[in-house]
């Protein structure tokens, strides 16, 4: 796990992706190394220092969620994103605020999962192949080698085993045949009620599982098929269910990461009449989770002390201000991001790592069609993007997608059937795509 990077080293990483909007990257960059330093204390000490939670407060399409994102898969923490604005307060219908802790959770029981599948994967492997064996020679698992007959038998299957293992090696026989008894995946049950199910969060799949019985079916197939069902059957068998369940809620109490995205749609006065059930409510609710409670998860209690919470929202009618007192202190670091500028957007189509231009040139050169951007064209393609989102609604960095997609989308359309190859695209072929939107001063047919 990669969460001993510097700060410094984080923003480098972060910078590979995202373009400008530092502050944030600082923020976020220090909230990480907190977690590796809080982990170097004494345990008396750890329990005390909390996370400091951020707000990341900017217009649509300037990178929030993509900070956030790009964070966790760095260093290899739970992640979840969630809007606000899907939760109610309890006794009305909807989802409870508790439930993105029972989602964080089954993110890592799938990140602990797969690193014990590559744990066992060896060993599994290993099953696997005697599996396979023991389908190519039929009677050799159970030979009884005490008779004076069976001591021969024993011997002949036995160099018959090594000869068919030595040619399974090999590769020789991924075509052979062979019969398989083979688990049929249950149908996961769906219970539905506004009773507040969540809350009773009883594990009904498995349940259901250990009543009825497993059904499985003989099944003709070839060895490459059967080595992948018998692999998932013997990783299975091989995989500690009570660790994984262990590791996963220790690894959400220590690392999680929850990006709360809309906070400003659930910030605002109190509603004078009917029940205000999707503002004060929900920050009602949110605010045990975000300082710290325990809730019951299928995997056990799960306490939400030191889960680091990145709230985002664009406050355009509202401000942080507007949120209730207690859950403002619970959101001490506030990172304003700055609106996306020209050079911004020229930025965005050169510099990341997978850039959209290098995307569009990757895709279709898969047709063997050669893409090339000249800086003019470039250019061109910053400038109306630009001036597109300062005239109508601005989305930001979104915008890139709409304008590239128009431009090359003659080139994708013939892409297979073009005879030139080779397409340049610079100023002039932008403005010929774009130029029905440049005249129009609604830009109706453009927006999106």
């Amino acid at each position: 796990m990669a969460d001993n990077l510097t700060p410094r080293q984080i923003v480098a990483e972060l910078d590979r992706y995202i373009v400008g909007q530092d502050a944030a990257k600082r923020a976020v960059a220090i909230a990480i190394r907190n977690r590796w330093r809080r982990q170097q204390l004494t345990p008396e000490m750890r329990k005390d220092v909390t996370p400091k939670n951020i707000i990341m407060i900017g217009p649509t399409g300037v990178g929030k969620t993509e900070i956030a994102r790009r964070l966790a898969q760095l260093v290899g923490a739970p992640f979840l994103k969630v809007e606000a604005t899907k939760y109610t307060e309890v006794g009305y219908h909807g989802r409870d605020v508790e439930s993105m802790i029972r989602d964080l959770t089954e993110v890592a029981i799938g990140m602990v999962r797969q690193e014990q599948r590559q744990v066992v994967e060896i060993k599994a492997k290993e099953r696997v192949n005697e599996r396979l064996l023991d389908l190519l020679v039929p009677g050799s698992a159970n030979l009884d080698a005490d008779t004076p007959d069976g001591e021969e038998d024993a011997e002949r299957i036995k160099r018959t085993r090594e000869k068919l293992r030595a040619r399974l090696e090999a590769g020789e026989l991924e075509d052979k045949m062979v019969e398989l008894n083979v688990d049929q995946k249950a149908v996961p049950v769906q219970i539905f009620s506004n009773l507040g199910m969540e809350q009773m969060d009883v594990d009904f799949q498995s349940m259901f599982e250990r009543i009825m019985p497993r059904q499985s079916q003989q099944r003709q197939l070839p060895i490459k098929e059967a080595r992948r069902a018998l692999l998932e059957q013997e990783t299975e068998a091989l995989i500690d269910r009570q660790v994984v369940s262990e590791k996963a809620v220790e690894l959400v109490e220590n690392q999680g990461m929850i990006f709360l995205d809309e906070l400003d749609k659930i910030c605002g006065p109190q509603s004078s009449h009917g029940p205000d059930v999707s503002r004060q409510g929900v920050q009602r609710d949110l605010l045990p989770v975000v300082e710290g409670t325990t809730v019951n998860t299928r995997y056990g209690a799960v306490r939400s002390d030191h889960i680091l919470f990145i709230a985002a929202g664009a406050f355009h009618t509202s401000k942080p201000a507007d949120l209730m007192p207690e859950l403002q202190g619970r959101f001490p670091i506030r990172v304003e991001l700055t609106d996306l500028k020209k050079e911004d957007f020229l930025r965005i189509l050169t510099e990341p790592k997978h850039a959209l231009t290098k995307q569009y040139s990757e895709l279709l050169a898969t047709e063997g069609v050669t893409l090339e951007y000249t800086s003019d064209g470039i250019e061109a393609l910053a400038d109306i993007a630009f001036e597109v989102n300062r005239t109508s609604q601005n989305i930001g960095a979104r915008r890139l997608h709409t304008i590239l997609e128009r431009v090359v989308e003659e080139i994708s359309f013939e892409g297979p059937d073009l005879k030139k190859k080779k397409v340049t695209i610079d100023a002039a072929y932008v403005r010929s795509q774009l130029d029905a939107i440049i005249e129009h001063e609604d830009l109706s047919k453009f927006i999106l």
